[in-house]
């Protein structure tokens, strides 16, 4: 950045030694002099200090977004923002307002010279000489929207910044318009004239000179065939030839002492123009008529999530009639690469979007907290939360490939880096300093706050260290906006809708209603505490009467709407939904199949739970204090569902078979008599030592015929043919265990 010298006021002047007689102070004029001073001279200090005080409170300005192209709407609404804020400014003060020119060429059309030239006259009227105009230009300015750059008081330039080719959208030169770019020049005095003109006329050559005398100037065809026929140019440097549109880089509008000052960021522009903040300048209709559409982002960020957001989004843009975006946020975040994306995306708006707004209704943590720090206005809710742990710890080495794109938002927002970066990363500690000289607020760590600095020494003694910012656990609404990170507060959507200059709450992106309903009832903790609850009693109550019935169903309706709101909500995923069902299926293998075994049941348990955990969040082991509350609430949610289970078993027991609306979903349960009775005449025990003859073959089991009645029987281990002798040796209920008697 080329050095800039500021004018010392207070500057000791050097007094004239005495040489002679007369110069010295006599006795009695020196005891006068004392006495004077010891009198009313003891006041003089603090007057001073009270002087210095004043002079050293913080000025601030105001700054505006001029599109570009400029069209006839905006140029008016320009000018009627600037003269409402001339007319509020005391007749004794002015105040200085920073044009911010847009730099997009996507946007259809051109600035025409006669609304370049309104805006113009304008700045340069004397209904304005209460504002000091200056423009702040960050890229490539073409076209007549040039006029209103040469109409501004000062000028301050990145090192990305180009001027030139002001008619490059007319088909000819018009002298009219060249007579109007110089007489603007003229009034204004900030881009010598010979520059104008080239600006404004292509087929003029252009070239800095030096006279023979010394003297450097720049000139323009007539007057450089003059001085090279009279032989008065010491030394020249053509600028631009004859034909060929004049463009000026930053570093040729320096040299041409047109710019101020050549800076990386808008703050270093306003401590060369000794302001310590700007406010935005009312700006009601600048960009047009706002027509908008809402997205909701709620729950976790993943992936999946952000491309359907994307795509949902874009698809409003393909009318070309949205020009406005308002994110409602209500996030814990998830997926820090997914929030960069958005992030990125959402600073840097496309024509013919304009505007990326977002309003935080209840919480953006984590990673989220960047998805709307990227949205300008920021909005909040009373009671919401901005920052804070999240469903992602982030950690330094995580943040550092994306160090380059916070500074990128920090620049596009105008918030501080250093507080983007402290939401995110706890570690980050950042301050809150204060210029000696201007009063300038900066937040900023002791790193960025001598980052490519020359003499880190003298850049320290410049600035006052405050205290620290404690944004570990997330800002409210009124600390985010005095800190410079939130825009304001809106009591709803619909009140944030209306800040934004929306005559009503525009429609959500995604039309299925069905989608966003369950979204919405997905947040609740309580209806997914009951649908488990309710689909694990309705399971028990199937496994009581197998057979797919009414209970089956419901238990299935119930776990699929269970999957799919934590799908919706982004932290469902396929490893969640395979553990879920492997422990349904074990636990109905313990049930059915293998009953009494145990290891299936209680497998089957836990990868349900496991499941069910894995469904309520999105990372796999807690790592800050955020997370550890979702795992909490998480387990909790399984042990709904063990719960629901116990309880459907114990009501499948002892309550709904008594219940005349439940009893025939039930399984009669088996009378004790009947089944002793069942018992006792299936007792075989006066059978014991008894002979009989085989009827059928015993391998081993068959039939025997013993006392004129039939016996179901099994032989000790040996097979023995029909019709032979058998003895009954063991009777065991109805198991009756024969040997055979042919041998005997």
């Amino acid at each position: 950045m080329a050095p800039v010298t500021f004018r010392n006021c207070y500057a000791p002047r050097e007094l004239p030694v005495p040489n002679s007689s007369s110069s010295k102070i006599k006795p009695i004029t020196f005891y006068v002099i004392l006495c004077v001073f010891c009198t009313y001279g003891v006041g003089f200090p603090g007057q001073l200090l009270a002087q210095n005080d004043e002079q050293s409170e913080p000025k601030s300005g105001y700054e505006a977004t001029v599109p570009n192209p400029l069209d006839a709407a905006s140029a008016t609404q320009l000018m009627q923002d600037l003269t409402e804020l001339a007319n509020s400014v005391p007749a004794d003060r002015r105040t200085t307002v920073l044009l911010k020119f847009q730099n997009d060429s996507k946007v259809p059309g051109k600035t025409t010279f006669e609304d370049a030239l309104k805006v113009a006259r304008g700045i340069t009227s004397p209904e304005l000489r209460r504002l000091k105009i200056v423009t702040f230009l960050d890229g490539e300015i073409t076209g007549h929207s040039v006029l209103a750059i040469i109409a501004s008081e000062a000028l301050l330039t990145t090192r990305e910044a180009v001027i030139g080719n002001a008619v490059a959208d007319e088909l000819q030169t018009d002298p009219t318009i060249l007579l109007s770019y110089e007489s603007i020049a003229e009034r204004r005095g900030l881009f010598p004239i010979p520059i104008v003109a080239a600006l404004a006329n292509p087929g003029l050559e252009l070239a800095e000179i030096t006279r023979v005398g010394g003297e450097q100037e720049y000139a323009t065809t007539k007057t450089l065939d003059e001085l090279r026929k009279d032989g008065k140019i010491l030394k020249e440097n053509i600028l631009s030839p004859a034909g060929i549109p004049l463009m000026l880089d930053a570093q040729r509008l320096r040299t041409a002492r047109v710019s101020a000052g050549i800076v990386d960021t808008i703050d270093q522009g306003l401590e060369l123009l000794d302001l310590a903040k700007v406010e935005p300048l009312k700006q009601s209709g600048l960009l047009g008529d706002p027509k908008g559409a809402m997205l909701e982002i709620t729950g976790a960020i993943t992936g999946g999530r952000v491309q359907r957001w994307q795509s949902n989004l874009s698809a409003t843009l393909k009318s070309g009639e949205t020009n406005t975006w308002l994110i409602a946020m209500d996030s814990t975040g998830g997926d820090l690469n997914g929030s960069m994306i958005l992030a990125g995306w959402f600073s840097q708006p496309e024509a013919p979007l304009r505007t990326v707004a977002a309003n935080i209704s209840g919480e953006a943590r984590g990673d989220a907290a960047l998805v709307a720090l990227a949205c300008k206005p920021l909005l909040m809710t009373p009671g919401s939360t901005l920052g804070g742990p999240g469903s992602y710890a982030i950690t330094t080495e995580g943040l550092q490939p994306y160090g380059e794109l916070i500074d990128q938002i920090a620049i596009a927002t105008n918030r501080p880096a250093a507080l983007i970066r402290g939401m995110l990363d706890p570690t980050t500690v950042v301050y809150r300093y204060t210029n000696r000289k201007t009063g300038r607020i900066r937040y900023a760590t002791e790193q960025d706050l001598i980052l490519d600095v020359d003499d880190p020494e003298l850049e320290k003694a410049k600035w006052n260290r405050g205290e620290q910012i404690q944004l570990s656990e997330g800002l409210d609404a009124a600390t985010a906006i005095a800190l410079g990170l939130a825009d304001g507060e809106a009591a709803s959507n619909a009140d944030a809708a209306k800040r934004l200059g929306l005559t009503e709450t525009p429609p959500l992106v995604s039309d299925r209603g069905l989608v966003r309903f369950v979204e919405n009832i997905g947040r609740s903790t309580s209806v997914a505490f009951l649908l488990l609850f309710v689909g694990f009693i309705a399971l028990s109550a199937e496994a009581s009467s197998p057979g797919l019935s009414v209970p089956g169903f419901i238990a299935l309706m119930c776990f699929a709407l269970f999957f799919w709101m934590k799908f919706l909500a982004g932290t469902a995923e396929w490893l969640e939904l395979v553990a879920f069902t492997l422990g349904l299926i074990c636990i109905g293998i313990e049930i059915f199949v293998l009953p009494g075994v145990g290891i299936f049941g209680i497998g089957g348990v836990l990868l349900m739970i496991l499941g069910i955990v894995l469904m309520s969040q999105t990372f796999i082991l807690p790592q800050n204090s955020f997370q550890y509350q979702i795992l909490n609430r998480g387990i909790w949610t399984a042990l709904a569902a063990v719960l629901g289970l116990i309880a459907g078993v114990v009501a499948m027991r002892y309550a709904l078979p008594h219940v005349p609306l439940f009893s025939g979903l039930m399984m009669e349960p088996e009378n004790e008599t009947r089944i002793n009775e069942a018992e006792k005449l299936a007792d075989y025990s006066d059978l014991l030592g008894c002979i009989g003859v085989t009827t059928t073959p015993l391998r081993p089991a068959g039939k025997i015929r013993v006392n004129e009645q039939l016996v179901q029987v099994v032989s000790d281990g040996s097979v023995i043919s029909k019709g032979q002798r058998v003895k009954i040796t063991e009777v065991n209920g109805t198991r009756v265990v024969v040997e055979s008697q042919e041998d005997a």
